[in-house]
C-alpha cells in the first residue's frame, strides 16, 4: 500500500482514527504488562528487606 503524503498515511484512507487508536491501546497494554510486574517485584523486595531488618534487630 502506498500513500501520496504523510498526512494520507496518517489518515489511512479515513480509517486512521481506528488504526492509530488500536495501536495506542495495544501500546498501553504492553507498557502496563511490563510495568506492573516490575513495580510488584520492587515492592516485594522492599518489603522483604524491611522484614529482614526487623528480624535482625530483634
Amino acid at each position: 500500500m502506498s500513500f501520496a503524503s504523510f498526512s494520507d498515511f496518517l489518515a489511512m484512507g479515513r480509517h486512521g482514527l481506528y488504526v492509530w487508536s488500536a495501536y495506542g491501546i495495544c501500546l498501553l497494554a504492553v507498557i502496563w504488562n511490563l510495568a506492573v510486574p516490575m513495580l510488584a517485584r520492587r515492592r516485594h523486595l522492599q518489603e522483604e528487606a524491611r522484614r529482614l531488618r526487623r528480624e535482625q534487630s530483634q
